[in-house]
């Protein structure tokens, strides 16, 4: 089957028993009513952070692409930067002030001064040719001019005039906005739309929680010979097989990437060496998605799990998540003597769910999948991680699957 695969779409399975994997403000297990049951989920922002900060050989810092720095304190670190390029501190300062007052990363600070200046209202992704680029527009000036007022009125004029310089470098924002996306409040940086869309995981069966009742034992009373302990704490749990869903739209990626001007036509408008550095950036993301898990209480918990199931299609037509085959929840013990374990049961619907779509749109989207149990898909084949990440990244550079 030959396609240009416009999207690339990311279903997955993985299993975590008797962990908090991302918690509310409450400190429990987040929940999703959907359904007939009320699950347990993982945010979207959960995920991807965890794929964004992950160590190990398919790490995004290991891709020949920049990074980008998401702080609250970014100002504070130019500040750094332009002392360090010779400038005094009170005219660094004034620079700083300036540049918050001018609303460059957001503009809620623009009353702040002093300390305060330092410090934004939100956390700010900036990449770090926009920060290289803003350490050398204020160095310039402060060598020219030595006043403060003078310095602060010169850099306000300095963004206004470059604002469209600044906002074309949202295309060196780094690696992160280039797949999750960029919203800025800024009046001068510009937002960057996502190339990689991820929905919020969620257990295909209702909700499996605990709480977790522990002691910390006082080292020192026990030596003495005393009963008691240093606390009594509680904390949630929960057990379950949760559904993923990830998207990425192919063009928009390449665009962020290659800071090219996005077209109709994919197939036309980028060549295989634009879309290689695509294809590796999501070929290293499907590793990520498969093995890297995310989690609060790791310490206690461990965890750690790689997907038991992912299904990879590439295709045209727009996307569709296939969450809709769990929303009649699994039943934990099946009503069948023979139905089978949760996670084939689990396959099990997706495969219907997809049997049923294709019989009702007539989908030509070409698949494969991962699996440790013995399942058939229709129209996919079965491969290993590696060579389905490889596939992907094929199928993304050569435009065509």
């Amino acid at each position: 089957m030959t396609l240009q695969p416009r999207f690339i779409q990311i279903h997955s399975l993985h299993s975590y028993p008797a962990a908090l994997l991302n918690r509310d403000d409450a400190g429990l297990a987040k929940r999703l009513p959907l359904g007939n049951a009320v699950r347990t989920r993982i945010s979207s922002q959960c995920l991807k952070r965890h794929w964004r900060i992950a160590e190990d050989r398919f790490a995004l810092s290991t891709l020949d692409v920049p990074m980008a720095v998401r702080s609250r304190g970014t100002l504070e670190l130019i500040r750094k930067r332009i002392i360090e390029a010779g400038v005094s501190e009170p005219l660094a300062q004034a620079a700083v002030e300036a540049m918050r007052k001018a609303g460059l990363v957001d503009s809620a600070g623009k009353e702040r001064a002093g300390e305060d200046a330092l410090k934004t209202g939100q956390a700010v992704l900036m990449g770090k040719a926009e920060i290289d680029y803003l350490v050398f527009q204020c160095t310039e000036l402060a060598k020219e001019v030595a006043d403060e007022k003078a310095l602060r009125a010169a850099v306000a004029q300095r963004l206004k005039d470059e604002k469209k310089n600044i906002q074309v470098l949202k295309h060196g924002s780094g690696l992160e906005s280039a797949l999750f996306g960029r919203m800025v409040t800024s009046d001068v940086l510009a937002s960057r739309d996502a190339a990689v869309y991820v929905a919020h995981a969620f257990t295909v069966h209702e909700a499996q929680v605990e709480n977790d009742y522990f002691t910390v034992v006082d080292d020192l009373l026990q030596d003495s010979g005393e009963l008691g302990s240093a606390g009594i704490f509680d904390t949630e749990l929960a057990s379950g097989l949760y559904y993923g869903y990830v998207v990425v739209d192919i063009p928009q990626l390449v665009e962020n990437l290659e800071a090219i001007e996005r077209k109709c036509c994919f197939a036309d408008s980028t060549s295989p060496e634009k879309r290689a550095l695509a294809g590796k950036v999501v070929e290293h993301l499907l590793h990520l998605i498969a093995t890297v898990s995310p989690g609060a209480k790791r310490g206690s918990t461990a965890p750690f799990d790689w997907a038991k199931f992912m299904l990879v299609e590439a295709g045209d037509w727009q996307p569709r998540s296939l969450a809709g085959a769990f929303q009649d929840a699994l039943p934990l013990a099946p009503r069948d003597a023979g139905a089978g374990a949760i996670r084939a049961r689990a396959v099990d619907r997706l495969r219907d769910e997809i049997t049923k779509m294709d019989e009702a749109y007539g989908a030509t989207l070409a698949r494969r999948f991962l699996a440790l149990d013995p399942i058939e898909l229709p129209n996919a084949q079965r491969l290993n991680l590696n060579d389905l990440a490889n596939w992907t990244a094929s199928a993304i550079e050569q435009g065509a699957c």
